[in-house]
């Protein structure tokens, strides 16, 4: 017994896996196992040899089935240690911070000029990107021939085969807004139409899509001098500078009449621009009085 004892121990003790120790179980108490067989030769000893050999097999396969037992959860042990040192993770470490999602520049501007004009009395309209041939050019007395019209300029919508009517355009202002606002709204009318626009044209200055701000004010008497004072206070207000100086240049508009380009008073130091102060002008948007044409339309 003592040699059985001293074999299946040391096996034990020498397994480096599961399936090993699956094996020496079987090999020693499985349904032929050895110390099995000799369990069941208990039957065909005398009494006497029963109670002297049956307690020492007991006592065997008591000790076989605690080594067997005690290995498996060192091997489990050491198993964890291992997975422990492979996913270490040093708690003290400082965490990663998670990046915040910011507003997007030219949605926070948008939003700005809105309130802006919000306090001034104006609300936002909006229309469709893609847009027919009259609301973008036609309502806003824009001629046929004029250049803004050629494919050079403007992305047209292909119609299907056989259908002679005019394509649809992507807007290449949000001065279409204006009309459809005009149209559902009436007058007194304050509005600005923010949105995305697009043009032919890709440069240095230059990309297909941009966004715009369209400004509407129909009421009655309304002036140059109204639409200047408005002007002056938005930059004042965007700007952030008391003192804003603006000029208006005379221009051309097929939907304003007159028509003024706007400059602001500014300079540059150090790659920052400060308005208000200095001797250049930076051109920032077109005006104009709504054309008597635009109105009939």
């Amino acid at each position: 017994m003592d040699d059985l004892r001293e074999k299946y121990l040391r096996a034990i003790a020498a397994a480096a896996t599961e399936a090993e120790l699956e094996e020496i179980r079987v090999r020693a108490l499985g349904k032929k196992g050895e110390i099995s067989l000799r369990m069941r030769e208990l039957g065909k000893m005398s009494p006497e040899e029963r109670k002297r050999v049956g307690p020492t097999l007991n006592a065997l396969k008591d000790e076989v089935n605690a080594a067997l037992a005690a290995r498996r959860a060192a091997l489990a042990d050491a198993a964890l240690e291992e997975r422990l040192k492979r996913e270490w993770l040093d708690v003290t470490l400082p965490g990663r911070p998670r990046r915040r999602g910011t507003v997007h520049p030219v949605s926070q501007v948008t939003e700005e000029i809105a309130a802006i004009f919000a306090d001034m009395g104006f609300s936002v309209a909006e229309g469709p990107q893609v847009e027919s041939d009259w609301y973008n050019f036609d309502a806003l007395n824009i001629p046929p021939h004029h250049p803004a019209r050629q494919e050079f300029d403007t992305f047209y919508m292909a119609r299907a085969e056989g259908d002679d009517r005019p394509p649809h355009v992507l807007r290449t202002h949000t001065s279409p807004v204006q009309i459809r606002a005009m149209e559902k709204r009436g007058a007194p009318l304050r509005v600005i139409a923010p949105g995305r626009v697009y043009r032919s044209d890709y440069d240095q200055t230059h990309t297909p899509m941009f966004h715009q701000v369209e400004g509407l004010a129909i009421d009655r008497d309304l002036t140059m001098a109204q639409l200047k004072w408005t002007l002056e206070e938005f930059c004042r207000a965007f700007f952030e500078v008391e003192n804003v100086e603006l000029r208006f240049r005379a221009s051309h508009f097929p939907f304003t009449e007159p028509s003024a380009e706007v400059d602001l008073r500014c300079s540059w130091e150090g790659g920052q621009l400060r308005v208000g102060e200095g001797d250049d002008w930076m051109e920032i948007l077109g005006s104009g009085m709504v054309h008597p044409k635009v109105l009939a339309a």
